[in-house]
């Protein structure tokens, strides 16, 4: 894809067990932005290797000419009861300060539309920081639209699977 405003290309494709090095680091960057800091500094990478190794989730990377890979995306895939069909949850998407403003965020958010389309789901849902406003001016010219519910998390003690 190319950007319209930067004239950039972006490349977008699905990671494979050869990119869990390169996805982990932008994990990484993801988890730091929400300061979130991982307990073991490795889960990260073994988190998205077993995500991709059972193909439980969709891991997405975008690439830049010149810069590399700056940017990922990662899709679960879920069921909505209320529709009665499969719906996607985009649990994440980052890019890396170096990549911003590069058109990268928004190529991997319609790569996951795109490829939600050809699989016939419902709807992508997401989520994002109340304050997060630049990725939600870009969700929002895209097409999602905030809805009036709330989300509740009870936490459990950090339990892992």
């Amino acid at each position: 894809m190319t950007d319209i405003e930067t004239g950039r290309t972006v490349e977008v494709r699905e990671a494979g067990g050869a990119d869990v090095e390169t996805a982990a680091e932008l994990f990484r960057g993801y988890l730091d932005f929400y300061e979130v800091p991982p307990e073991d500094p490795d889960g990260p990478r073994a988190f998205l290797a077993e995500r991709i190794a059972k193909g439980e989730s969709l891991v997405l990377l975008a690439d830049v000419p010149g810069a590399g890979t700056v940017g990922f995306a990662q899709v679960y895939r879920a069921f909505s009861s209320l529709t009665l069909s499969t719906a996607w949850i985009l649990n994440d998407l980052y890019v890396a300060p170096s990549g911003r403003r590069t058109g990268a965020g928004r190529a991997l958010l319609r790569e996951v539309l795109r490829r939600a389309r050809a699989e016939g789901v419902a709807g992508v849902q997401l989520e994002t920081a109340y304050d997060n406003r630049t990725a939600q001016g870009l969700y929002e010219s895209e097409g999602f639209v905030r809805e009036e519910f709330h989300v509740y998390f009870h936490d459990l003690g950090g339990a892992t699977g």
